[in-house]
């Protein structure tokens, strides 16, 4: 079980966070303040391939973890043994980036004597909206990132119920892809995100609705039809409008999106609609939701860029909730690249 810690002693967690390719290591005050937050990005390296490559994100976790996690106890001017628990992104992510991270944290757990928490990092992704305003329950979570589209409801704290995710490709995945084809560097999302809100006017594409019932999402067919227009111009010795296009895919992507939040917080009754993930940096997406939400009444809380991609802070933020409910789980913990964010949910319900 958990460590008592006291009524007015406040409760510090070290989170690692190595699920692809940042390395970060935060400390985090009773769930909601962030003493330090250390982010070591490979963006550069892997630039040169064109997206992440597995093998080579291990290999760097590997290089810079200690440095980062003596680093983030030094901006927070925290000792080890002031710490409540160490906690570490479990899964889902790459198996290889996982275990390093896994197997530092299980390291400092085992040498400081604290609990261990194994922690979800699509629930670090939402439990980001507490490090800017206290949640309220139920509440509807949009989270967008580079693996993961889903709509999540939590009835209570730490509770997930996921009532729509993406049938194939993710939000973040098509960005990339989409970049990739208007000629665009990895990653291509802010490309694609900045190069829209430029453009005079869009090149029309399909919006994918599915079932009329249906949370669900599907951005294959939107990137094929991409690929399309662009090479039905170039097979007319025409240039691509590359603006437009971008336009276009980023005006049907943030339709389909707000308007399936907004009719999930209506039918669910939500209080609170969240934002996260990677893809919730993207400006022409937040302006759209600020807009659409202020028109209807919805409370929306989007954090800053800095926590939405990946960083230790958001796990920090969701560690203190499973420590709260469940307490410490034994350091023979697995990486778990398939971990469920459901099973996750806290024990207390």
């Amino acid at each position: 079980m958990k460590t008592e810690t006291g009524a007015d002693k406040p409760v510090l967690i070290l989170a690692i966070e190595t699920s692809c390719d940042e390395t970060s290591v935060a400390v985090i005050k009773d769930g909601s303040e962030v003493l330090s937050n250390i982010i070591s990005s490979q963006i550069e390296t892997h630039r040169a391939f064109g997206g992440v490559v597995p093998e080579v994100a291990s290999r760097k976790h590997v290089e810079v973890i200690t440095l980062v996690v003596e680093e983030a106890l030094a901006a927070a001017k925290v000792d080890p043994q002031e710490l409540a628990a160490v906690a570490v992104t479990q899964g889902p992510g790459l198996v290889g980036a996982l275990l390093v991270g896994v197997v530092a944290a299980k390291s400092l757990a085992l040498a400081w004597d604290k609990p261990l928490i194994g922690t979800h990092h699509i629930a670090g992704h939402i439990y980001a909206n507490r490090l800017v305003k206290e949640l309220q329950y139920p509440n509807m979570t949009l989270v967008v990132s580079g693996g993961h589209t889903e709509l999540v409801h939590m009835e209570r704290e730490g509770e997930f119920r996921i009532i729509g995710r993406t049938r194939d490709d993710a939000v973040g995945e098509a960005y990339d892809k989409v970049a990739r084809a208007l000629g665009f560097p990895y990653p291509g999302g802010p490309h694609v995100d900045r190069l829209a809100r430029e453009a005079a006017e869009a090149v029309p594409l399909p919006r994918v609705w599915l079932e009329p019932d249906s949370y669900d999402f599907s951005f294959s067919g939107l990137k094929s039809a991409v690929l399309n227009v662009v090479n039905q111009s170039k097979m007319k010795g025409l240039t691509p409008d590359i603006a437009g296009i971008a336009r276009g895919f980023q005006e049907s992507v943030v339709e389909v999106l707000v308007e399936k939040a907004v009719r999930a917080v209506k039918a669910n009754k939500a209080k609170q609609l969240l934002l996260c993930g990677g893809v919730a940096a993207n400006k022409g997406l937040r302006e759209a939701l600020v807009s659409r939400c202020e028109l209807e009444g919805i409370e929306l809380i989007v954090p800053p860029p800095v926590y939405c991609t990946d960083n230790a802070a958001m796990i920090g933020a969701a560690a203190y909730v499973k420590w709260r409910h469940d307490g410490d789980i034994p350091l023979d913990m697995a990486a778990d690249p398939g971990l469920s964010l459901e099973k996750w949910s806290v024990s207390a319900y």
